[in-house]
């Protein structure tokens, strides 16, 4: 066994810290004033729930001059500003180059044959733990399996439309539990959520432990009973997800469904499970990415044979053309970005990005541009609006990523948005496309079921600005009916043959045109 890739920018944190599950072999070491790290360590940390997170170092001394790498799946990044004095350790690793807040800093002690270090990143808590030595074999990734043949695994059915839920890992990552799901599920009710449409509870990644003597999966102190809480969340009408990896380990580091596939599957049936969402990780130390399909595939495969209707959610960012075979893989939807993060330059690069590959959805099967950020602080409601507005445009799955439970009333008022949603989950699942773009204004339209149009003007200038569209523009050549501000709830004035508004910065205008083209 070994670790996880690193998966996405927000992931970078516990990724950056976790290369899980090695077969440990300590080499005896004598005490440790002059002795050289040359060699492999594997560093442990506990991580409070009865699991440990692990992380490969690859070092190399000469005198007080410390190189290396810290081997993070499919990648090795290199270490800098690394010394070594009188059995002191510092080093760096940066997940990108030139962004502080991506910098991890180790710091340590060596003693009795062992590393006693400490990592920081900023506004994160320390992470303690022991570093041991181990061997290049043990740290290597675990046999290669044998590949299926290609086929299609046939459709199954499931949301015809985007699905719509709460996603635990933008709020939560690693502190999600058994309670805080709990919550969520009777604030989704409390809130309006369900009435709305959001429907799946979906726990990340951490919350897997060991393997039992028949290598079936269980959970770790943070969830006692799976089953028990899969039921509390049906009780309450909503349905439920879990998350794993085609890897040996997820992206946070604890255990994959690697070699297991059928196994898990059935595990998570047996429990009640509607959904899992499957991460690519450490499979990448495996596999490469023109194999992608075929490792979709086993886990499709796996969950038809359990005859419950799972949605089979991918997730590998975008690689290997996804769109074009997720469907074959029995994929209800896939990934097509990196990780957002809740902040302007993240959403709507990522926002923006995704209109070329509209054609490519259609219903049961959908581009996901990951999960959304509105209600956690890191940008304004103006903004909040124009992440809600492009993924209703893009028919994109809308899996809140908040706390349901402390909601501001602004964030209801996005997360809730009737009319908004309907835009998303229309049946027909017609493309949005970009039919104006000057600077920093976007117009973008998608004819809907009904025969209206979604009209949206987007401004992502630093500065109010004025967005103007032509009917014809938009495919509405001597339009004649009513036009209605999403937001505003109310109708407004659309003589002439042209629409323009001042359009906050950063913001939207989300029209509903109805009427004669």
């Amino acid at each position: 066994m070994y670790s996880s890739v690193v998966a996405g920018p927000r992931r970078s944190i516990l990724v950056a810290l976790s290369l899980l599950g090695l077969l440990l072999t300590p080499a005896p070491s004598p005490a440790l004033g002059s002795q050289d790290l040359t060699g492999f360590w594997v560093w442990r940390v506990p991580r409070g729930d009865g699991t440990y997170r692990e992380t490969v170092l690859n070092l190399k001394q000469a005198g007080e001059h410390l190189t290396g790498k810290v081997v993070l799946g499919g990648r090795n990044l290199p270490i800098t500003d690394a010394t070594v004095k009188q059995g002191h350790v510092h080093f760096v690793v940066s997940l990108r180059p030139r962004e502080e807040e991506r910098r991890i800093v180790y710091d340590g002690e060596v003693e009795g044959g062992r590393i006693s270090l400490a990592s920081e990143v900023p506004g994160r808590p320390v992470w303690q733990g022991t570093a041991e030595r181990t061997t290049a074999a043990a740290a290597a990734p675990p046999p290669r399996l044998p590949l299926p043949a290609l086929h299609d695994v046939p459709d199954n059915g499931l949301v015809r439309t985007p699905p719509m839920g709460w996603n635990s890992w933008n709020k939560f990552a690693d502190k999600v539990d058994d309670a805080t799901v709990r919550a969520i599920a009777d604030a989704m009710v409390s809130s309006g959520m369900k009435d709305a449409g959001y429907v799946y509870v979906n726990i990340d990644d951490t919350w897997q432990g060991s393997r039992d003597a028949q290598g079936r999966i269980t959970p770790n102190h943070k969830f006692p009973d799976m089953k028990a809480l899969a039921d509390y969340v049906h009780s309450k009408g909503l349905k439920i997800g879990i998350y794993s990896s085609p890897g040996p380990r997820t992206c946070a580091g604890y255990e994959g469904s690697y070699g297991h596939e059928e196994q898990d599957a059935m595990t998570y049936a047996a429990w009640g499970f509607d959904y899992l969402k499957y991460d690519w990780c450490s499979a990448a130390q495996i596999y490469k990415d023109d194999e992608m399909r075929a490792v979709y595939q086993k886990m499709g495969d796996a969950l038809r044979k359990t005859a419950r209707p799972i949605v089979y959610s991918l997730c590998q960012y975008g690689r290997a053309e996804v769109w074009k075979w997720g469907s074959k893989v029995g994929g209800n939807l896939w990934r097509t970005t990196d990780d957002i993060e809740d902040n302007w330059k993240s959403m709507s690069a990522i926002g923006f990005s995704q209109f070329a590959l509209a054609p490519f959805a259609r219903p049961g099967h959908w581009n996901d541009p990951d999960m959304l950020e509105i209600g956690n602080g890191g940008m304004n409601n103006d903004e909040y609006r124009t992440h809600m507005s492009l993924w209703a445009l893009l028919a994109a799955p809308l899996l809140a990523g908040n706390d349901l439970r402390t909601m501001s009333e602004e964030t209801k008022g996005i997360l809730l948005n009737r009319e908004v949603i309907a835009i998303d989950q229309d049946p027909d699942a017609k493309p949005a496309r970009i039919v104006a773009e000057e600077g920093e204004s976007v117009v973008v339209v998608r004819p809907l079921h009904d025969g209206s149009t979604a009209v949206g003007l987007f401004n992502r200038n630093d500065q109010p600005k004025q967005v103007s569209v032509s009917w014809a523009q938009a495919g509405l050549s001597g339009m004649k009916g009513r036009v209605r501000d999403l937001w505003k709830h109310e109708e407004v004035d659309a003589s002439g043959d042209r629409y323009s508004a001042v359009v906050p910065a950063h913001g939207v205008v989300l029209l509903k045109v109805t009427g004669q083209r």
